[in-house]
């Protein structure tokens, strides 16, 4: 297997990759959709919720929490899962400014991909 030659990129190109990898998996979306939709701690409700066992539930959450996109508390003995506000923003900010470096035009000659 190769490596990955992430010193020649900017720590925002690497930063920005490992947000979207973190959010690459429709099971991980679907918890980041619960979590908003519910606009509160999640505690424990995952596994009936999207179906899934809770050794995978566990392994999507420590992805999201790793990237900072979510963060966690224990309350006895369950850990509660929220979106954590300022890693959200970080992906705001950074989506943004990465989308908007395309403006949607073209080369005016026709010569792109025709």
């Amino acid at each position: 297997m190769g490596t990955t030659k992430t010193e020649i990129f900017t720590s925002e190109q690497n930063h920005l990759a490992m947000l979207l990898k973190a959010l690459g998996h429709p099971a991980r979306i679907a918890i980041l959709q619960h979590m908003m939709a519910a606009n509160s701690c999640i505690c424990g409700d995952l596994v009936i919720e999207l179906g899934l066992a809770q050794a995978t539930i566990s392994q999507h959450l420590k992805e999201l929490k790793n990237a900072g996109l979510i963060k966690g508390t224990i309350e006895g003995v369950s850990v509660c899962y929220c979106i954590d506000v300022q890693g959200w923003a970080l992906l705001s900010a950074q989506l943004g400014t990465f989308l908007s470096a395309f403006n949607g035009e073209q080369s005016t000659d026709g010569s792109c991909c025709n």
